[in-house]
Parts: C-alpha cells; sequence; structure tokens
C-alpha cells in the first residue's frame, strides 16, 4: 500500500520505476544495483553514527567540564587531593648504605656524611622556621590600630621563639666546631699524630660546601635583626618594662626570685642575638682543644687545603655568576666569603689576590638577597669583618664598588624591559619544548637518544628559575614563574616517568665511568693503603649508587669519590663527564623540589606595594587580565611562611590581616572602578541621545573591559574572588536601589541590564520591584515631600475626584486620579498612607498661622466685627439675608488696603490660602480613596471576607514544618490588614477636624469666629476670580485658564466645621439672597430687553443681551459654588453642631 500510494500520486516516479524493473531481468545488472543501494545505505549509517558519536563526545566534555573542580586558572598545590612526590625516598641509615671492608674509610665517610646531613637539616630548620618567625615579627598591626602595650604583648610571646633561636645558634656553633675538628684531624700537619687515612689528593670539597651553607644562615640570622627596626625598638620597650616590674613586683603578680633568673636570660639572648654578633660569635669561637686534643689554628696542612678549597669553591662559581645560566651560585658565593672570614679568624692568613678577587665579583654582583627583603652586600661584609684587609686597599678601590654599583642599578632599570622579553621569549621556548618532547611516544631504538633530550630540557628550567633578583622590580617576571610551576605541574604524569628513567639512565652512565676506574685500580697490582682506600671509595660509590638517588646516597657519592678520584684513578676526559652527570643526577632527582623552591614567590610579600601599581596597570590594559590568576597564585605563596609567626596570638590573625589588605587593595585598585566604568559606559549608552560627551572610539579610544568577566574565579586564601559576579552584584545592588528611589526610570534601568547583559555577557537579576503603570503619573511619594508646591499648582475636582495642573510649560496639562494614587500606593505600600497624612497636618499647620494673622488683622477684624453688628441690626428688615451689597462693598474697598505687583488684593490671596487648605484636605481624601481602591484590588482573591480560615491553625493540624508555620502566620496577617483596611479605612477627615477643632474653639482665638462674615466677599471673590478663568480658556493665551477649583469649597467647609459655625454662616442665607438679587436683576433685563425690542434699538439691545449673558453666568457660579460647599460639607457632618457630636460621643461611649 505505501508503494502504491507513493506511485499513484507520482506517475512520472512510476514510469521510472517500471523502467527499472525491467533492468531487473538480468542478473548482472541486479547484482550491482543491490551492492550500490547498500554501499550507500551504510555510508548514510556510518555518516549518522559518527554524528552520533561527535554529539556524545561534547556532551561528555560538558559534564566532565561541568564536574571538573579546578575552578581556577592556576594549579594550586593545597587542593589536590592526592600527590605525586618525585623526590627519592628510602628508610635505610647512613650505617646501613656506608658498607665496605676498610673500616677506617667506613668511619670517615660516615663522620662527614653525618655532619652534612646536620646541616642540611639545620638549614632547612632556619629557613622555614627562624627565617619567617623573625622577619614576619611586627607584621599583622599598624601604628593606627595598636594600643599602648601592645609592643610589649607582642615582645613577651616572642621571648620564648628568641630562647629557641639561641639553642638553634649554639647548635651551629657546636656543628661548625666540629666540622672543623674533624677536617683538621684528617689533614693534619703533625708528624707524630698518626695518619687516618692518606690525603694527599684527596679533597672534601662536599664539606666545605656544606660549612659554606651553615655559615650563610648565621649571616642571614644577623641581617634580618641588624635590619628590623620594629625588632629592636619592641625589644627596648620591653626592657623598660621589666624595669617597672622590678620596681614593684607584687604590683603585676610575680615573684621577685623568678624575675632575676629571666633578666639574665634576656640580657643572654641580646648579647647572643639582637647585637648582631651570631657570625661573629661562631668565628671567634676557641677551635683550639684545651687539654692539648686537636690543633687548628696551627695545623699547616689543614690551613692549605682550606685554602685549597675556598680558591677551588670560588673558581667553580666566578664563572657563572651574573650570567644567564646561573643556578645557586650567588648562594654558595656567600658561604665562600663565610668561609673565607672563618679562614682569617682561624689561622690569621690573607691572600690578598683572593681577597681582591672576591672583592671583583661586587661588580658584576653589587648585592645579593639572602631572602625576603634582606640584602647583603658582600664588600662592606669583607671590610668590616677583615679590617687588617681592607688597610691593604685603597680608598680608590673602595669607591670604585660603589660607584659600580650605582651604574649597575642604572644599567637594569634601562635594560629590564629588554631583559623581561629575552625571558619571556626564553620561558615560551621552553614550555614549547617541553610539551612538544614530552607528547612524543618513546622509540625503543633511540631511547638513550629520547632520554638525554628530555633531561636536558627539564635542567634548562633550573637554569633559567633562579635569576629571581632580575625580576623583583617588575610584577610581570612573577608570571614566568608561575607558567614554568604549571606547565610542570600539567605534564607531572609524564615527568614522573620520564624523571625515573633518566634517573636510572645517569646512574648507569656514571657506574659505566667508576667501573672502567675499578678495573684500572684492579688490575694494577702493587699494593698500597692508599689504594686500598681508593678501591674501597670506588666500591663504596657503585654500592651507593645501585639504588635511588637520594640525598643520603648522593652525599655519600660525592664524598666517596673526594677519596676515590685520587692516585689519577680516572683519566681527565672521563673526571669532568662524570662530575657532570652526578650534576645533573642532582638537578634531576630534586627536579619537583627546586621547580617549587624556584617558583615560590613569597619574597612578594615584602614588595607586596607593587600590587597596586599591577592591577592600574591591568585595569588600563583589560587583555591582560588572565594574569590575575598568577598574580594571586603568587601573593598566596606567603602563607605556609606567615604560619611561623610567633608574635601574635595566633598567625590566623596576620593571615586575616593580609586577608583584608589585599582585598582592599584589590576593591580600590580594580574592582570598584571596573563597578563604576561599567556603570558609566551603560548610562551614556543608554542616554547617547543627550549627546553628554565625544564617545568615538576612533578620538577618545576604546577600553574593552570585558575580557574580565570571560576569568575563571580567582583563589585566595578562603574565598573564590568572581569579578563577573562582583560587578553583577554591584550593578543589581545599584540598579535596584535607584529604582525604589526613582520608579519612574525603571524602564531605563531595565534598558541598562538588557545591554548589561549583551555587551558584558552578565547575567542580572530583575528587581521584581512593582513596576509604574502607564497611569502612574505624579508619584505620591513625590507629592508628599513637596505638598506645599502641589496645592499651589494643581486643583481640585470635587465630583471627579481629580486633580489638574494649573499651567504648564507643555502642550498637555498633568492629571491626578484615583488610580494613579492606587498605582502608587501598590508601589510604595499603605504604610506611605498614614506618612502623607502627617505631612498634611504639618502643612496646614503652618498655613493655619497665616489664616489666624490675616483674620486678626486690625484692617479686617474691625471691617468683620462692623459687618456683623451690620446684619444683626437689619437682619429682621432683609428676612435674615445678608445683603448682597454690603459683601459686595467688602471685596470692592479691600482693594483700597493694596495690592500685590500682579493685582491680587488682600482678599484674593486670603482666598488662595483657603483653596491650598481645601486642595491640601482634597489630596487627604483622594489618598483614603486610592488607599481603598488597592485593598479591594489586593483582597479580590478572598473568596468570602466574612469567613476568612486559619491558616497557621491549619498547618499545625496537618504537622508541617516550622517554615511553613510561619509563612502561614504571615499570610494570616495580611489577609487581617487587609480585611481591616478594606472593611474600615481610616477617617483621616475627623482626624484632621478633631486635631484642629480645640484650638480654633479656643477662647485665645476669638478673632477666628468672625469668620463666616467673611465668606460672603470671599466667594463673590472666588466667583470673580472662576469666570475670569473659565473666559481665558477661549483665548488664544491661555494663561491663567482654568474650568474648576473646588478646593476652595473644600478650604470654606472644613475651616467653617473647626470653628463649629455651620449654623452662623446658614443664619446668613447667603446664597438665597444672591439667587433672589441675580435673578431680580435677570427679571429687569429681560422687561427691557422685551421694551428694546419693540423700539427696535440694536445697540442696547446687545448691550442688555451681554447683561443678561453675565447675569446668568454669575447666577450659574453662585450656584456651582453652593453644590460644591454643600458636597464638602457632608465630609465634615454639617449636620451636627459640636455640641450634638459630643452628646453622641457621651452616648456612645456610655453604651
Amino acid at each position: 500500500m505505501y508503494t502504491s500510494k507513493i506511485f499513484f500520486n507520482k506517475p512520472l516516479k512510476c514510469l521510472l520505476f517500471f523502467h527499472i524493473w525491467g533492468l531487473f531481468e538480468m542478473d548482472t545488472e541486479l547484482d550491482d544495483w543491490f551492492s550500490t543501494k547498500k554501499k550507500i545505505h551504510a555510508e548514510v549509517q556510518l555518516k549518522n553514527y559518527g554524528k552520533f558519536l561527535e554529539e556524545y563526545a561534547s556532551q561528555l566534555k560538558r559534564i566532565e567540564d561541568a564536574l571538573d573542580d579546578s575552578i581556577g586558572d592556576v594549579w594550586d598545590f593545597s587542593l589536590d587531593p592526592i600527590a605525586l612526590k618525585l623526590l627519592p625516598y628510602e628508610q635505610s641509615s647512613l650505617l646501613e648504605l656506608i658498607k665496605t671492608e676498610n673500616k677506617v674509610l667506613n668511619k670517615v665517610i660516615t663522620v662527614y656524611a653525618a655532619l652534612c646531613c646536620e646541616i642540611k637539616k639545620l638549614k632547612y630548620e632556619a629557613e622555614t622556621k627562624f627565617y619567617n618567625g623573625l622577619l614576619f615579627y611586627g607584621e599583622g598591626a599598624t601604628d593606627s590600630s595598636m594600643v599602648e602595650g601592645d609592643c610589649q604583648i607582642q615582645m613577651g610571646r616572642f621571648v620564648s621563639f628568641l630562647q629557641e633561636l639561641s639553642c638553634f645558634v649554639t647548635r651551629c656553633y657546636e656543628v661548625v666546631v666540629n666540622v672543623v675538628h674533624q677536617l683538621a684531624v684528617l689533614y693534619t700537619s703533625n708528624k707524630n699524630a698518626p695518619k687516618i687515612i692518606e690525603t694527599s689528593g684527596v679533597h672534601f670539597q662536599a664539606m666545605y660546601e656544606h660549612l659554606g651553607e651553615l655559615l650563610t644562615v648565621l649571616i642571614t640570622l644577623d641581617e634580618i635583626i641588624d635590619n628590623h627596626g620594629t625588632l629592636k625598638d619592641h625589644w627596648t620597650m620591653y626592657k623598660r618594662l621589666l624595669k617597672s616590674v622590678h620596681h614593684n613586683p607584687s604590683k603585676f603578680g610575680i615573684q621577685e626570685d623568678k624575675l632575676k633568673p629571666f633578666e639574665k636570660l634576656l640580657l643572654k639572648l641580646e648579647c647572643q642575638l639582637l647585637d648582631g654578633m651570631i657570625f661573629q660569635a661562631c668565628i671567634e669561637q676557641q677551635f683550639d682543644s684545651i687539654n692539648g686534643g686537636v690543633s687548628v689554628s696551627k695545623n699547616s696542612a689543614f690551613a692549605e687545603e682550606f685554602a685549597h678549597a675556598l680558591r677551588t669553591a670560588f673558581a667553580n662559581v666566578e664563572g657563572k655568576l651574573g650570567e644567564p645560566s646561573e643556578i645557586d651560585q650567588r648562594d654558595k658565593y656567600v658561604g665562600i666569603c663565610g668561609l673565607f672570614v672563618l679562614h682569617f679568624q682561624i689561622f690569621r692568613t690573607i691572600d690578598k689576590k683572593f681577597y681582591k678577587s672576591l672583592l671583583d665579583v661586587c661588580k658584576k654582583v653589587p648585592a645579593i638577597t639572602l631572602t625576603a627583603n634582606i640584602i647583603w652586600f658582600a664588600d662592606s661584609f669583607l671590610i668590616q669583618k677583615i679590617p687588617a684587609a681592607a688597610k691593604l686597599l685603597d680608598k680608590k678601590s673602595i669607591h670604585t664598588i660603589k660607584t659600580q654599583r650605582e651604574n649597575f642599578l642604572q644599567q637594569k632599570a634601562q635594560s629590564l624591559t629588554k631583559d623581561m622579553q629575552s625571558y619571556y621569549v626564553f620561558v615560551s621556548s621552553w614550555m614549547t619544548k617541553m610539551e612538544s618532547i614530552l607528547s612524543k611516544e618513546q622509540r625503543m631504538d633511540k631511547f638513550a637518544e629520547d632520554l638525554s633530550n628530555r633531561c636536558n630540557v627539564f635542567i634548562q628550567t633550573n637554569d633559567h628559575e633562579t635569576n629571581k633578583q632580575n625580576l623583583f622590580t617588575l610584577v610581570y617576571g612573577l608570571i614566568f614563574f608561575l607558567f614554568l610551576i604549571t606547565t610542570s605541574t600539567v605534564v607531572s604524569m609524564v615527568v614522573a616517568d620520564s624523571v625515573t628513567h633518566i634517573s636510572q639512565h645517569l646512574q648507569y652512565q656514571a657506574l659505566h665511568s667508576i667501573s672502567v676506574a675499578k678495573k684500572r685500580v684492579i688490575s694494577d697490582k702493587k699494593y698500597s693503603e692508599q689504594r686500598l682506600d681508593v678501591l674501597s671509595a670506588l666500591v663504596l660509590a657503585e654500592n651507593t649508587l645501585n639504588g635511588p638517588s637520594t640525598k643520603q646516597r648522593r652525599l655519600i657519592v660525592s664524598l666517596a669519590l673526594s677519596v676515590g678520584t685520587q692516585m689519577k684513578t680516572f683519566k681527565d676526559e672521563e673526571l669532568l663527564p662524570l662530575q657532570l652527570v652526578l650534576k645533573k643526577l642532582d638537578l634531576i632527582s630534586e627536579l619537583t623540589e627546586r621547580v617549587r623552591a624556584q617558583c615560590d614567590c613569597c619574597f612578594l610579600y615584602w614588595h607586596r606595594a607593587v600590587f597596586p601599581i599591577y592591577l592600574d596597570d591591568v585595569y588600563e590594559n583589560a587583555v591582560d587580565s588572565a594574569r590575575l590568576h598568577y598574580m594571586f597564585s603568587a601573593l598566596r605563596d606567603c602563607v605556609p611562611a606567615m604560619m611561623h609567626a610567633r608574635h601574635l596570638e595566633s598567625y590566623e590573625v596576620l593571615l586575616e590581616c593580609y586577608d583584608k589588605e589585599i582585598m582592599e587593595v584589590l576593591n580600590e585598585h580594580l574592582l570598584d572602578k571596573l563597578c563604576k566604568e561599567i556603570e558609566k559606559d551603560l548610562r551614556l549608552s543608554v542616554h547617547t541621545h543627550l549627546k553628554l560627551d565625544d564617545r568615538n572610539p576612533f578620538r577618545v579610544g576604546m577600553k574593552d573591559l570585558a575580557h574580565f568577566f570571560f576569568l575563571n574565579p580567582i583563589r585566595f586564601f578562603n574565598r573564590f574572588i568572581d569579578i563577573k559576579a562582583h560587578v553583577t552584584h554591584y550593578l543589581d545592588k545599584t540598579f535596584y536601589n535607584l529604582t525604589t528611589v526613582a520608579l519612574h526610570d525603571w524602564a531605563t534601568y531595565s534598558e541598562m541590564r538588557n545591554l548589561a547583559t549583551q555587551r558584558y555577557g552578565l547575567s542580572m537579576t530583575e528587581a521584581h520591584l512593582p513596576s509604574q503603570t502607564l497611569e502612574q503619573g505624579l508619584d505620591v511619594l513625590e507629592i508628599m515631600r513637596n505638598i506645599h508646591v502641589f496645592v499651589s499648582r494643581y486643583l481640585y475636582n470635587l465630583n471627579n475626584q481629580i486633580f489638574i495642573e494649573r499651567t504648564s510649560n507643555n502642550k498637555h496639562l498633568n492629571t491626578i486620579n484615583i488610580r494613579h494614587v492606587a498605582n502608587s500606593i501598590r508601589t510604595h505600600g499603605t504604610g506611605i498612607m498614614n506618612t502623607t497624612v502627617n505631612f498634611t497636618y504639618q502643612f496646614l499647620r503652618k498655613k493655619f498661622y497665616i489664616f489666624s494673622q490675616f483674620m486678626y488683622d486690625e484692617h479686617i477684624k474691625s471691617r468683620l466685627i462692623k459687618d456683623i453688628r451690620f446684619f444683626r441690626e437689619v437682619k429682621d428688615q432683609n428676612d435674615h439675608k445678608y445683603p448682597f451689597e454690603r459683601a459686595d462693598k467688602f471685596n470692592r474697598g479691600i482693594r483700597k488696603l493694596g495690592i500685590t505687583p500682579d493685582g491680587q488684593s488682600y482678599l484674593d490671596q486670603f482666598r488662595q490660602l483657603i483653596s491650598q487648605i481645601g486642595n491640601a484636605m482634597g489630596y487627604v481624601r483622594m489618598i483614603r480613596s486610592g488607599g481603598l481602591h488597592c485593598c479591594s484590588s489586593a483582597i479580590r482573591f478572598v473568596p468570602d471576607l466574612e469567613d476568612i480560615v486559619n491558616f497557621e491553625e491549619l498547618v499545625k493540624e496537618e504537622g508541617l514544618s516550622e517554615e511553613t508555620q510561619k509563612a502561614a502566620r504571615q499570610l494570616d496577617s495580611v489577609l487581617s490588614d487587609l480585611t481591616r483596611n478594606f472593611a474600615e479605612g481610616t477617617e483621616y477627615f475627623k482626624m484632621l477636624v478633631d486635631v484642629f477643632a480645640p484650638e480654633f474653639r479656643s477662647p485665645k482665638n476669638m478673632h477666628l469666629r468672625n469668620f463666616y462674615i467673611i465668606v460672603p466677599p470671599l466667594t463673590l471673590n472666588f466667583v470673580e476670580h472662576s469666570i475670569s478663568c473659565k473666559e481665558k480658556l477661549n483665548k488664544k493665551n491661555k494663561s491663567g485658564a482654568a474650568f474648576t477649583d473646588d478646593g476652595f469649597a473644600m478650604g470654606v467647609a472644613y475651616i467653617l466645621k473647626l470653628l463649629d459655625q455651620y449654623q452662623e454662616f446658614d443664619s446668613l442665607h447667603w446664597f438665597q439672597s444672591v439667587r433672589e438679587k441675580y435673578v431680580k436683576e435677570i427679571r429687569a433685563v429681560a422687561k427691557q430687553q422685551n421694551v428694546q425690542s419693540i423700539n427696535q434699538d440694536e445697540k442696547l439691545l446687545q448691550t442688555m443681551n451681554l447683561t443678561h449673558k453675565r447675569l446668568e453666568v454669575c447666577l450659574q457660579e453662585f450656584e456651582l459654588l453652593y453644590f460644591s460647599l454643600s458636597s464638602a460639607r457632608i465630609f465634615f457632618r454639617a449636620d451636627k453642631t459640636a455640641a450634638e457630636e459630643n452628646q453622641e460621643k457621651k452616648e456612645r461611649e456610655g453604651e
């Protein structure tokens, strides 16, 4: 059916089908056709399967990225759940490793190896614990944050640390003496003394190198303390405090017998540590044994060997100092200077040539950074420690060194950019080589060659990294170190595999060289103790190399070869390659530790003044924003060192201060500037129609700040700094706050949110504020704040409850009705209603003060009293109606008292005052109506106002959670408030009457009781004004035009109620008198019109028609005023007097 349907609907395809069907009769062609069809289907399926695999792979990649816990771009070792340690390790002791048949040699090597290991431990302890403890003393507290006594408290906590340092220094002294004694015993010039081993041609260079490292530690401690002004100042304050305690121990609760030992301890600490004599005291020790044991100072053989070791060490160091391939030569140079001073102190001999060579190094390396920010000058050190040698130098040479130092700084400052570019190229090249070599598969036929290449690349890392001194002044140099360590970490698994193979290959090469030498020694049949020592040393080296290349094994090999290389065991062409292989083995075995140590940017803490400069530069060049990750990683490197601080209650206090300082700098120099710049850009983009300034990028330039928002969160301490989230939060907060202040700008801020999403990719949050409608009109909040302006600029219509703007510069007039007020209340909440009435009360107080002054005026009061007296006299004659002529006379007569520059009389101004009071009351009425309208809109979803269930009880019955019960309680409260507000509302008019009425009706304000008699002339004045305003509606210039002003009627009704004068005003029968007067005049005019129509006097007839029309208009205006006043009186219960209301109130209370 399927094919029939298709071919039946498509006859052309049907013909084609029959044609093909005919071809099927041929078997060969049929087979070809089927095979082709199968091939096409297979290709389609394969293509679909390939597409499916691509989509599946992309999904897996997205899932992997989502689950990836490496939030930052920089590798953070503290976040690694598991780490791979490449440092070789074994639990064998020295005694287990050093085993040969030669017992004497075993002892010598064991002693020297043990001393070297001890020195390494002391050096590690100094670098991790004591350097940092001293350096960070006084940090974490500023002068402003410290109160009196904090310095002494810090030093009190620090005394125990100084005591530990004293023990450490004493231990160093003992080790130095022991090393010197052990060497002096081996190299003795006393022919009577027994020879331990043959030392001719034996040079234990490793011993002198380790001794130099220990002396460097002591020199560094001296320099740290000498440069630490805060430590010395606090020590002085602490000693003064101790003197005060000594005078009155009982006051401080201290036993006097414990005070003296403590003072002795402090004196010992000061003499040993704080006087800058740590190194000097070490070299001034008594090296000669008192009881005739070891002789050192007079041991010429030892002196010669010591000098030879110094020259050899210096020759190895001098060539690479200041060169790009320098590794740790500077540290060794410091040790050589320390050894030279020790040699002078012991033997009192000076090699002038060598001394000058040491000083010449200062021209290439004028200063050396010992640790952190501690700078050491070799020339000053040598001149100070060996004054006798300094005398041999002329002043010109010393001056030349200082001049050379200044020139060096200037040259470095000039060539710094160029050097950084070369370093950048070098690092980039190394990273490329690293990835290239490690990505290749190892070929077994070229395995050795491949390992050699990898070894050279890894060693190149060490050659480059230690030049940190050249990078101090340029922050971007830090990035290179992080590049290196990140690259090394990313490929750590491949590196681990390669390091193992490379170590084995290097060990094989070393073993091969030693094996050749050993065969050469064995082949010589001549026996001697020296030859036996050589053979034993070679066997020891060989045995030691057969195992993991730990530090101890490599040290033993070095010491063993010091003995094994004598007697020309190795040929010159064999010895240098062996030394190179062993050096490579040292570097490769400690590759990751060296990389991490050299890339440790802890020193940046002491140069953190460059951080704000760096942030300013990053802000100006947003393209480099990705480097922020590396900078914060560098700043984080000092955290382990800060944990050794001992002067605070806890090192966490120091970490918090550091964290706070860095975050303040970051906020000030980057985040705040970025937030404000983004906000400014969004504002200018939205308000382009205002043409505020020139934003042409070709003239003013363009800064693409979007780069900051593509950064991953930056980890710093226990927080992640998400620049994108920070700016988003700032904009959300700013837009929300500004929208609440000016809700009419909601559309502008909504547009700015959309623009922020489009331009910067920020995920903005909607404000969810009640947005204003098109009928929002003037906001209630604005009216409340400027009610004095509002009542003077707007006119009230009583019947429609609407305010109309009196005049405007635009082509339209603003209006305010109940819907506007209801929408505004919905926006701000019902709480604004009471606040508005309170503002109105404050406004009425000021206006009633002016009202009272006008009524108290002698001219006004005397005229009103006359009018009251006149009415009482003639009311019986006029049928108890106030004469129109009397009111008209008052209205015209008051103009004689004076008029304003714009032609207004005092009565005009009084009328405006009452209109403004009435407008304020009209506004209060509209607020109440708007509130009821808003409540009715809100409560329309409640089915039955008479029967509202209690949601809290229902929730408790169901046993729901505490949060649900709280929500139900809140709902009940809201429903209760809405129901009460809707059912009752608030009688604001009654409140405003009750608050002012007692004062108005008080005997001290008797002058106000004359108000009812001024109402007639006021109404005349109002009608004249109203007619004038309405006539202007038909004129081209509509300035001053108006068609309603019911505020006057509201004001009159309100004041009459306050004065309880409705009966007095009604007794005037004023509107009846006005009606009779105008009706009478209209009839008279109508009668004259009839007479003139007979006489056919057209001019007179036109005049009569105009007069008739004017009288009708006046009568109509008075009628409208009467109706408005009658309506307004209803609001204030004009049917009852004050006495009747009080009686009703008492009866209600009695019930």
